[in-house]
């Protein structure tokens, strides 16, 4: 990485322990994934590998994680290893005493998945009626239990124009933080993109509002994970460890069978942590470094951003043309 020192090992692993889920999203991409679920047995394992490597924290992700019977055992395990651990979950099967357990067994934090604050369009989108009131009785037993919450929310066609209307939804939720996560196009993202993703001035107008909100909430934390907001020409005032995508830099995917991606957007298999040493694969995978070390093309190479976004979102250049280095479709600079 060009002026920025890489890690030893990743900080995060975000890991998909499984692909089965019980909503029907449009724009899911684990869904169309066949592989097969690792062991609890075999989980234990890895997690000890993890460990031994130096990764700080854990988050379990899917498909659902809680349609996994072992997932408390296996958040146990990952806590009693000193691992900071917490999950993405759409909120569905947490109740009260779900709350108090995934608290016992050394969750952190929980990110909930609520795309509108209109119930309807919410259940619309995720495919199951009432997952939106599910959603926010789960923030708030996840709250009784003493467990700090966000919502994550996947902008696209149903919600870009609705920026205050989310902040105040989620203030009046008691979130930690609201995560803005731009759209991507893998799975069945790729395949309903002309109905969900926004146009480059679409995006380009949404971020100008978020912008101009996360300046101004300041008991809340707003994330924006989308590099391209560098082209804003705004002070964020938000200090980064790395510039563009943070995948591959500081944090990496392991599938539900344990393959290694550089993120659950970008199916590239660098190895599979059951036979694999992360560190090896972290230090010299050859699409690591490729990440690391992207190249501009198009209209990237001339411009005055680019030291800043690199590119924007590999994951979105990879699946809308083929190649990371490409410039993000998303991108509004002529």
């Amino acid at each position: 990485m060009k002026n920025e020192t890489l890690l030893k090992a990743p900080l995060t692993i975000n890991w998909a322990v499984t692909n089965r889920c019980n909503f029907k999203c449009r724009h899911c991409y684990s869904r169309t994934d066949p592989s097969e679920e690792l062991s609890g047995t075999t989980l234990f394992a890895c997690i000890e590998k993890i460990v031994k490597a130096g990764v700080l924290s854990i988050n379990f992700g899917g498909g659902e994680p809680l349609l996994r019977k072992d997932l408390i055992e296996i958040a146990a395990f990952s806590s009693g290893k000193g691992l900071r651990v917490s999950m993405n979950s759409n909120g569905y099967l947490i109740d009260l005493g779900r709350a108090k357990s995934l608290k016992a067994a050394g969750f952190s934090k929980v990110g909930i998945s609520l795309d509108s604050h209109v119930p309807d369009v919410h259940d619309g989108f995720r495919g199951i009626p009432g997952s939106h009131r599910k959603a926010v009785a789960a923030l708030a037993y996840l709250r009784d239990a003493g467990i700090k919450t966000s919502i994550s929310t996947v902008i696209c066609k149903i919600n870009h124009t609705a920026v205050q209307e989310l902040i105040a939804f989620a203030e009046q939720h008691g979130v930690q933080q609201l995560n803005f996560h731009n759209f991507k196009c893998s799975g069945l993202g790729y395949s309903n993109k002309d109905e969900l993703d926004l146009s480059p001035a679409e995006w380009k107008e949404f971020y100008l509002a978020a912008m101009k909100a996360k300046e101004r909430v300041v008991e809340m934390e707003i994330s924006l994970d989308d590099p391209i907001v560098a082209s804003l020409g705004l002070n964020t005032n938000v200090k980064t460890l790395v510039k563009g995508s943070v995948c591959g830099k500081l944090s990496l995917n392991i599938k539900s069978n344990g393959d290694i991606t550089p993120c659950g957007f970008i199916p590239i298999v660098t190895g599979n942590i059951v036979t694999d040493e992360l560190r090896e694969i972290w230090t010299n995978s050859p699409v690591l470094e490729k990440m690391r070390h992207k190249q501009p093309t198009g209209k990237c190479a001339a411009c005055s951003d680019y030291a800043e976004c690199l590119g924007g979102c590999s994951a979105r250049a990879l699946a809308l043309t083929g190649d990371i280095n490409n410039p993000d479709p998303h991108c509004w600079v002529p």
